[in-house]
């Protein structure tokens, strides 16, 4: 199956390796980026063929060129929803945007007769909020009002529920589904990376001086590309929900592929954990670990086995990931080792 697709945020990390995909396939893709002015920078990042992508100009936050985007498309991989390096200050920064962006593409598919649209949501709206550790599935749902359920956790929960509810009650015949993602991993493809590549980045330069009690479960970037590709083209997908992840890895794991695959490379990678306490201490002068030290200690595995049973995918070796994306960032010079 072919045809011409929408892709949103073709900028993004997971958007872009998508859009290899769909387009070594043989659709033609149409993808918003905020400004025009980056086209240049992001097709020559993307490296696909010129007649095979249109670029529009569309943002979360207004109606201005959406309709213009969809038309003519029978698909929509909508991918684009904010995800900061850093701590906001005001939730409603990362949840306003992620819902309403949400909610825009659906009413502008809708509008345009697209048959099926497939949102990037994240396990994020999936595992916290919940006592204890256990590996969750689809049917779990986090819980937005629990304490310590950060801004990016309630931003994926409230607008993956609010798309879902808007599908019921508007969508007609249009299929729904979404892809939750752990943290994604893989090459680069250009220099603005993805928030999820940090804790690599830290433990390859040096700047986290042991390894904190934190985890994360791990997908490949071209993998998850792979399942956005199998959920917009295999049949029966309305209402399904499929986790994109891989085995839940403690960062000492991570740094221990590191050091026993890139030899000298690693030599930064530390050898020994810290204490929270340390890691709180750090959190004081750095938003970005201040966003994860309530998960320390935390183990949130999530179950790929619903799209190996549906949709026949897997994930590649976490250590082949994560070598890749040390590579990525020693050979682009982000990380000097």
């Amino acid at each position: 199956m072919t045809g011409t697709i929408l892709v949103t945020g073709g900028s993004g990390y997971i958007a872009g390796y998508l859009i290899r995909q769909l387009a070594a396939q043989g659709w033609k893709i149409n993808t918003t980026i905020r400004s025009l002015k980056r086209e240049p920078e992001v097709r020559a990042a993307l490296g696909v063929p010129g007649s095979s992508i249109r670029f529009f100009a569309a943002d979360l936050m207004n109606d201005a060129g959406w309709a213009e985007a969809v038309a003519g498309c029978s698909h929509v991989a909508h991918v684009a929803s904010p995800f900061p390096p850093n701590a906001v200050k005001d939730e409603n920064e990362l949840i306003v945007p992620a819902r309403e962006g949400a909610l825009r593409a659906l009413r502008f598919a809708s509008a345009a007769g697209v048959s099926r649209f497939v949102m990037t949501s994240s396990v994020a709206a999936i595992a916290y909020g919940h006592p204890g550790d256990r590996t969750y599935t689809e049917a779990d749902w986090t819980d937005v009002e629990a304490p310590g359920v950060n801004a990016y956790a309630k931003s994926k929960t409230i607008a993956e529920r609010a798309a879902r509810e808007w599908v019921a009650a508007n969508g007609g015949a249009m299929e729904f589904c979404t892809i939750n993602p752990s943290a994604v991993l893989g090459p680069l493809m250009s220099d603005d990376y993805s928030a999820s590549i940090e804790f690599v980045k830290r433990l390859l330069d040096g700047s986290v001086p042991g390894f904190p009690r934190l985890g994360f479960a791990v997908v490949d970037v071209r993998d998850l590309a792979d399942l956005h590709v199998r959920a917009l083209t295999a049949p029966g997908m309305a209402n399904e929900r499929f986790i994109g992840g891989g085995p839940f890895m403690m960062m000492r794991e991570v740094g221990e592929i590191l050091r026993e695959r890139l030899g000298p490379e690693a030599r930064k990678v530390p050898t020994r954990g810290i204490p929270d306490f340390v890691l709180r201490l750090m959190a004081v002068f750095d938003n970005s670990i201040r966003q994860v030290t309530g998960e320390l200690g935390r183990t949130r595995a999530a179950s790929s086995e619903h799209a190996l049973v549906v949709l026949g995918w897997e994930s590649r070796p976490a250590a082949e990931s994560i070598v890749d994306t040390a590579r990525s960032l020693i050979d682009r010079g982000i990380v000097k080792v």
